[in-house]
């Protein structure tokens, strides 16, 4: 839980910031003071100061109804785990337009903390996910080794999931079931999981985690083949792991795309995100070591359309510092 940034707070909690683009379909019945289709906006969600003293590590979704929903980390200081971090929640069934009170998904009494999400829609059940690393003594680099549930000193897998598009949560720990005992610190890559839309392996949920084993750092893939009801952990990437995110291929594939310094490293999964080519630069990405997000541009569209080979990419891209914030289409 180390070195953390993300793109959407750059500034160190200063704000989270969402940008909200217009569409036909978002807007056909647009009522006054909504932006116009094709229009950028932005706004603050969350600013520092207001109801915490810092935000960060923001993750947004859209659930199968068409609600946004940000997560972020509510903290008292910019520190990551161990700290008395709770993760919030705010929603809009507008578009991004309006956005509701800010909830909280989990906080409770200090030392305890919970933070980095990351959601994951299940496109066929309609269920949220929002999946976090869970305290009490140590953060990712100071974990034991283990999967005790009930160990203080072992940096936890918990999430917290809805069935009513994020108004109401109940949570879950699945420490025991993802964490190798060989492993010391664990924890879920924040942004966004991925369902995979088509293939032997459809309907097949993916969150991305951190692990370290020994000295060095390996990137992971959790899955679930019944829609959250268990979950398994694949092969490890790396060394060299870190924040990382998966996206669909056209052609079936799963690639990872991982935060790493000069440049992102990608690997490839054939069989589902359990197992992954070694990691390989890409050049065309540069990185200072900073979190990232991929996604397919149109996911549901047929794979034998143009626009099933469209992804596009955010980060920071420079080698040395946390800055030049850009999207790309490949």
């Amino acid at each position: 839980m180390q070195r953390r940034g993300t793109l959407a707070s750059a500034t160190a909690g200063a704000a989270v910031a969402l940008l909200v683009a217009g569409s036909a379909a978002a807007h056909s019945a647009r009522p006054a003071g909504h932006p116009h289709p094709g229009t950028l906006t932005s706004q603050d969600i969350a600013t520092a100061g207001t109801g915490s003293p810092h935000y960060r590590i923001p993750a947004l979704t859209r659930t199968t109804k068409g609600t946004l929903l940000a997560a972020y980390d509510a903290r008292p200081t910019l520190g990551d785990l161990p700290a008395n971090i709770g993760v919030v929640l705010r929603r809009s069934t507008d578009g991004g337009t309006t956005w509701q009170p800010q909830q909280v998904i989990r906080k409770e009494a200090a030392p305890k903390g919970f933070g980095d999400p990351s959601l994951l829609v299940d496109r066929e059940t309609g269920r949220v996910f929002v999946f976090y690393a869970a305290s009490v003594n140590h953060g990712f680099f100071g974990s034991a080794t283990g999967n005790d549930e009930r160990d203080p000193n072992v940096l936890q897998a918990d999430y917290s999931y809805s069935d009513d598009d994020g108004l109401t949560w109940k949570r879950r720990r699945i420490t025991a079931e993802i964490k190798n005992p060989a492993w010391a610190g664990m924890f879920a890559s924040s942004g966004e999981g991925i369902q995979l839309r088509r293939g032997a392996y459809k309907g097949r949920l993916i969150q991305q985690y951190a692990i370290r084993h020994g000295a060095a750092t390996y990137a992971v893939s959790a899955y679930s083949d019944d829609h959250g009801a268990t979950w398994r952990t694949g092969r490890p990437v790396g060394p060299g792991g870190d924040e990382n995110k998966t996206v669909e291929l056209s052609d079936g594939r799963v690639m990872l795309n991982n935060r790493r310094a000069p440049y992102r490293t990608v690997a490839y999964s054939s069989d589902g995100g359990v197992t992954y080519t070694p990691f390989e630069q890409d050049k065309e990405l540069p990185d200072p070591a900073n979190n990232g997000s991929i996604t397919r541009f149109a996911p549901d569209v047929r794979a034998t359309h143009p626009r099933a080979r469209w992804l596009l990419f955010s980060n920071t891209a420079t080698t040395d510092s946390r800055s030049n914030r850009t999207d790309r289409l490949s």
